[in-house]
């Protein structure tokens, strides 16, 4: 039998030759790790069951950054807590004003191609973007993964979306990844592994790669994969210690289905209240009047991210509460060296300290009621950013400025005519 990424990996974690979608598998993780939504609910399980343990501490890793710096004592409680347990089990704790999970456990050498990624959050779908199979789990899960090193699974469908072609003048990874939750709705894949592919992704950077990985659970994906490409494999070469083997399909592998898009002609998109699955043309919703925009999450937070926006805020003023958050130390420490967060804010931008923070509904910019917001995070179902009678919009970093610019949604392309692509 040949096998899909999703299914090589998958067989290699559980010491079988091959699997095949539908068998049911124990397998060994590579790396597991919780945050502060959902960590110290897997410590009671494991309190619980009476194995208050890790496997190994080197593949367990804690990260506060959901609520973070604390917005409360009930939230410090929960950080105190997982300072106690990482102190005690001798586990790596980013701590406050590292930044969010899913941009600090690749970057810090945690990911590599073929690594069985487990994490108690929905979007451990990112790190598919660097040739992993990544899932999120619940903490019940993540505690008995944290104490045995293996996780139970069922082997999904994998589903081929082949994407070529360059996209267009202010069109963007997020624009196509909300077009293709548009296409296939909240459920179209559900407990299904897609595995992107073609010349536009082969093309693209790694922080676009993420974007879109990143978002494959808004349309159902138990994992994101995508093959290495160069830009990939350069990247991860300067944080990973062990040789980086790719994962390849076979050249005859199996796929439940496979679909095949030419996105030269994709316009800017943009996901409307109150669903991810709302997508529609920014020429569909614009001059809709908006009260805040938010730049930053796990989805949109990264350094590209930051350029990308300030092609348009650069000069300009925001007219509207603009807040922008970059995803990690790291990110913040180059934007601020090569002078992005001074030019932000001469553009009337508050910069946030690394963190997940509005996205969540946490703290740092919460929507209130009847609030329009448009973010570049990744859901707008109502109440996750705050008053459930707010309105959030979901954009690319590129309208999203364009939008705080102006005070309305905007189309960002008639701010890059001119430009060189």
């Amino acid at each position: 039998m040949s096998g899909t990424i999703a299914e090589k990996i998958l067989a290699k974690a559980s010491g079988k030759k091959e699997v095949e979608p539908g068998d049911f598998i124990v397998a060994n993780v590579d790396v597991v790790f919780a945050h502060d939504g959902t960590a110290t609910l897997a410590f009671d399980v494991m309190k619980e069951l009476g194995e208050e343990r890790v496997f190994d501490s080197k593949k367990v890793v804690l990260f506060i950054d959901h609520a973070a710096p604390s917005p409360s004592p009930a939230i410090s409680a929960i950080h105190t807590r997982m300072r106690i347990f990482s102190k005690t089990h001798n586990v790596k704790l980013y701590d406050v004003g590292n930044g969010i999970c899913h941009q600090l456990l690749p970057s810090e050498g945690y990911v590599k191609p073929g690594s069985l990624v487990i994490g108690a959050d929905s979007h451990t779908v990112t790190h598919g973007a660097f040739n992993a199979f990544a899932t999120g789990v619940g903490s019940t899960d993540a505690a008995i993964a944290m104490m045995t090193g293996k996780i139970w699974l069922k082997v999904p469908e994998s589903v081929k979306l082949e994407l070529n072609g360059n996209l267009g003048r202010g069109v963007t990874s997020k624009d196509l990844i909300l077009f293709l939750i548009g296409t296939f709705k909240a459920d179209g894949f559900n407990y299904m592994a897609v595995e992107y592919s073609g010349s536009t992704i082969a093309s693209l950077s790694v922080d676009s790669r993420m974007t879109i990985a990143n978002m494959g659970v808004e349309m159902g994906a138990k994992a994101s994969l995508m093959p290495l490409n160069e830009s990939t494999k350069a990247w991860l070469s300067k944080r990973v210690q062990e040789p980086i083997i790719p994962v390849e399909p076979d050249k005859d592998a199996t796929y439940y289905k496979t679909f095949s898009f030419e996105v030269e002609n994709l316009e800017p998109m943009v996901a409307t209240p109150p669903n991810v699955d709302n997508v529609k043309p920014i020429t569909e919703v614009e001059e809709l009047e908006v009260d805040q925009v938010f730049i930053g999450s796990c989805t949109n937070g990264r350094l590209e991210d930051i350029e990308l926006a300030l092609r348009i805020l650069k000069g300009r003023k925001a007219k509207v509460r603009c807040i922008v958050i970059p995803a990690s130390k790291e990110v913040y420490y180059e934007a601020l060296r090569r002078g992005y967060i001074e030019e932000l804010l001469k553009s009337n931008c508050v910069i946030g300290p690394p963190t997940c923070g509005p996205c969540i509904g946490a703290h740092m910019g919460l929507l209130g009621q009847n609030e329009v917001g448009v973010s570049t995070s990744n859901r707008n179902f109502p109440g996750r950013m705050g008053d459930r009678e707010a309105k959030i919009f979901l954009a690319s970093p590129l309208t999203a400025a364009a939008s705080a610019v102006e005070g309305r949604i905007t189309d960002p392309r008639k701010y890059l005519e001119g430009e060189l692509q």
